[in-house]
C-alpha cells in the first residue's frame, strides 16, 4: 500500500465523521474534513474504499472551528451546532439506507456539557507520560491534557507522575459530577502487594480509591481487587443515584444520560409490568419504577447486577427485581412494555424473536449504533411494528458518536 496527495471536494459527513468524496477511481473517505471543503488529502490506497486524513483545507466550511487533534475527538473541528446536525443526518441516513422506512427524526437533543464531560477515561502508561488508548499511528499520543474529561478526573492528571504507577501497564478513572470523587483502577499483571506503591501515588494525586485489574482480551474480564479506599462513588443519572466505578460498565456522560433516560421514561408510559433488558445496574429501570408495578431488570453482568440490587435495597423500590440473563434467551410473561439499550452490536436475531413473541406491545429502544438499531428497527417494522417517535440525544460531543431514543408500538 502506498500514501497519495489528493485534492477532493467534500460531499457529506458518514458515520464516523469521515468526510466523503469521489474522484474518478470511487468514494475515499476522508477524516477531518467537512461538507463543502476542498481539501488535500493524504490517502492510502489499498482493498475496499480509500481513506484519508485532511492535510490542508483549500476551501473551509463555515462550519469549521479550531478544535484539538486528538484521536478522541474526531468532531471538534466543527461548530457544535454543525456537530449536533450532522449525528441527527446520521440517523436519517441509517433509517432511509439500512432499515428501508422513511420516517421523521427529530433535532438531537445537546449535551449540557460540549467539554468536559466524560466521567471515566483509560490511559496507556508509558515513560513519556499517560497516553490514550485511542490513536492514530503506531506510537502512544502522550496526553498533557484531557479537554473531554471532567476537572476532576484532570485535577488527579495534573499530580500523577507516571515512573510511580510502574508496574502497571494503563490506568483507568471515573468520576462523579454529583460528589467530585475520583476512584481509579491499575492494570497489570501481578498480585495486589506489587501495586501499593501506584496505589499510594494515585491515593496522594486525590482519588478515593485504587482496584487492580489483571489485563484480558476482553475489557476488565479477569476480575477486579479493591486494593485501597473506596471500589464505588455515587453518581446521578436522571431521577436515580447510581454506584458507579473505575471498571464497571455506566454511561460516561451522566447528565445527558440523564435527560435519555427521563424521555426513555416517558415513551414507556405506565403499565402493570416493565422489562428492561441489557439493563445493568438499572438505571433506566429504577426510573420505570415509579410508573409501573413492578420492573425486571435482566442482565448478564454480575458486577453490574450486585450493585443495582445494593441501589435499590439502599432506596427502598421493592419493585424492581434484578435478573442475571441472556437477552436472546429473554422470556416473561405478563409483559406491558419492554425496553432494550443494547451495547453497540444492536440486538441479536433470538432478541428480537422473543420480544416480538411477547406480550409487551410497546418497545423502547435506546440505542449507541445508528447501524445496528436500524438493522433491528427495520426488523420490527416488517414484522408489524410501527416506529414512533426518533430522537437522537448527545452524549459525545467532539465525537461522531450519537445516541437514539426511540419507541415502537404494535
Amino acid at each position: 500500500m502506498s500514501d497519495a496527495l489528493l485534492t477532493l471536494e467534500i460531499e457529506k459527513l458518514v458515520a464516523g465523521g469521515l468526510g466523503l468524496a469521489r474522484d474518478e477511481s470511487g468514494v475515499v473517505l476522508v477524516r477531518g474534513a467537512l461538507p463543502g471543503e476542498q481539501v488535500t488529502a493524504r490517502v492510502r490506497s489499498g482493498k475496499g474504499v480509500r481513506q484519508g486524513v485532511t492535510v490542508e483545507v483549500l476551501r473551509r466550511s463555515p462550519d469549521r472551528v479550531d478544535g484539538p487533534d486528538l484521536p478522541t475527538a474526531d468532531l471538534a473541528h466543527a461548530s457544535y451546532e454543525a456537530q449536533l446536525g450532522f449525528k441527527r443526518a446520521f440517523v436519517e441516513e441509517a433509517l432511509s439506507r439500512i432499515a428501508k422506512v422513511r420516517h421523521g427524526v427529530a433535532a438531537t437533543v445537546p449535551s449540557p456539557q460540549e467539554w468536559g464531560y466524560r466521567n471515566t477515561a483509560q490511559y496507556l502508561v508509558t515513560p513519556q507520560g499517560l497516553a490514550y488508548r485511542e490513536r492514530r499511528g503506531s506510537d502512544p499520543l502522550v496526553v498533557r491534557a484531557d479537554p473531554l474529561v471532567m476537572p476532576e478526573i484532570q485535577a488527579v492528571l495534573d499530580r500523577i507522575d507516571p515512573e510511580r504507577l510502574d508496574p502497571a501497564t494503563e490506568v483507568a478513572f471515573r468520576a462523579s459530577r454529583l460528589t467530585g470523587e475520583v476512584v481509579a483502577a491499575v492494570i497489570g499483571a501481578g498480585e495486589p502487594k506489587a501495586f501499593l506503591r501506584a496505589s499510594d501515588h494515585l491515593m496522594e494525586a486525590g482519588v478515593v480509591g485504587v482496584s487492580l485489574a489483571q489485563p484480558a482480551g476482553r475489557r476488565f474480564s479477569a476480575g477486579v481487587r479493591l486494593i485501597a479506599g473506596e471500589g464505588e462513588i455515587t453518581e446521578q443519572f436522571g431521577e436515580v443515584q447510581v454506584r458507579v466505578s473505575a471498571t464497571g460498565f455506566a454511561q460516561v456522560n451522566p447528565e445527558a444520560a440523564g435527560l435519555a433516560y427521563r424521555r426513555a421514561t416517558q415513551l414507556a408510559g405506565e403499565g402493570e409490568h416493565a422489562v428492561d433488558l441489557y439493563g445493568g445496574a438499572g438505571a433506566i429501570g429504577r426510573h420505570l419504577a415509579k410508573h409501573f408495578r413492578r420492573v425486571t431488570v435482566l442482565d448478564s453482568s454480575a458486577e453490574a447486577l450486585a450493585r443495582g440490587r445494593q441501589d435499590v435495597a439502599n432506596t427502598g423500590e421493592g419493585n424492581v427485581t434484578f435478573r442475571n440473563g441472556d437477552a436472546a434467551r429473554f422470556s416473561e410473561l405478563g409483559t406491558d412494555v419492554i425496553v432494550v439499550d443494547p451495547p453497540r452490536a444492536g440486538l441479536e436475531e433470538a432478541a428480537r424473536d422473543h420480544i416480538h413473541a411477547s406480550t409487551a406491545d410497546r418497545l423502547v429502544y435506546v440505542s449507541c449504533d445508528p447501524a445496528t438499531w436500524a438493522r433491528d428497527v427495520g426488523d420490527l417494522v416488517r414484522r408489524g411494528w410501527k416506529l414512533g417517535e426518533v430522537v437522537p440525544h448527545d452524549f459525545y460531543p467532539q465525537t461522531s458518536h450519537v445516541e437514539i431514543v426511540s419507541v415502537l408500538n404494535r
